[in-house]
């Protein structure tokens, strides 16, 4: 199955429930909750979104606060960056939502081990702590990073999957095409990911998906899906034979306009394997 929907309530909404009937009156099957900024939602406010979203098909998914940084140098940054995954996992428990997606770090000074250790140190703390707290069905998803400085390849996701339980993937396109230089270009590109990712994971696929502006430094700026930076057709042609569980998130500058162009272009895909072939 595959399912689509925008980063952050459809615009107009007043609060999380009018967002749900919202974006499923729009045709979404996906909405991701953004507590990019700050993790707050009251617990009846989240039970009744959830309910909603479960009544109308909706699949909810929520991201963390943007200040996560595991490898900080200073030690209230770490210990709040805890914190804020656990205000995030609980406001998804209420909701009924899968996966919260985070950044999890900086490298700094180019020590990319020693970074991701430190993540694992992290992530493992806050799994501890939900499941103490009896929240540990909700699954940390760990976003690959857009600027080279940024922790999250696919490699390093993997080496905390290997000793954290509770962990999953989240692939953000653009941040790959970005930190690569643009090196999303091909179907066989993007087929390449897909298989690292079967490699590393056997379960459903949450990922971001936005064109994007990019330095040698990285991710600069997101893009609307006209600019094919990367092309989200070549995306769509890998995944429309169904065989991939799949939840898509447009990070475009305007995500409702993104996911239903997504929407059109998955419409009129050709599987992979037929297209390579004419």
């Amino acid at each position: 199955m595959i399912r689509v929907g925008p980063a952050g309530y459809p615009v107009g909404s007043k609060g999380p429930i009018d967002a749900v009937e919202r974006a499923h009156a729009a045709g979404f099957t996906a909405l991701e909750m953004q507590f990019v900024r700050q993790a707050r939602m009251q617990e009846s406010t989240a039970l009744e979104a959830g309910r909603k979203a479960r009544e109308l098909g909706l699949i909810l998914s929520a991201h963390a606060p943007y200040y996560i940084n595991f490898n900080s140098q200073s030690e209230e940054t770490v210990r709040k960056s805890g914190e804020w995954v656990l205000l995030t996992a609980r406001i998804a428990h209420w909701l009924g939502a899968r996966v919260i997606v985070m950044h999890a770090g900086v490298s700094r000074g180019g020590d990319r081990k020693g970074c991701t250790e430190q993540v694992i140190k992290g992530v493992s703390s806050c799994r501890d702590r939900m499941r103490a707290e009896g929240i540990d069905e909700v699954l940390l998803g760990l976003e690959t990073g857009g600027k080279k400085v940024a922790w999250g390849t696919l490699d390093e996701v993997r080496a905390v999957m290997d000793r954290v339980d509770g962990v999953v993937p989240v692939i953000d396109f653009g941040h790959l095409h970005a930190r690569s230089g643009g090196g999303m270009r091909t179907i066989e590109d993007f087929q390449k990911v897909l298989d690292e990712y079967r490699r590393i994971h056997d379960g459903p696929l949450h990922c971001h998906f936005s064109c994007i502006e990019f330095t040698e430094a990285g991710e600069r700026r997101h893009l609307p899906l006209d600019r094919k930076q990367p092309d989200f057709s070549l995306f769509a042609d890998c995944i429309r034979d169904g065989k991939l569980d799949v939840t898509i998130i447009s990070e475009t500058p305007d995500p409702e306009e993104g996911a239903k162009e997504m929407q059109r272009m998955l419409a009129n895909a050709k599987p992979a394997r037929r297209r390579s072939q004419q």
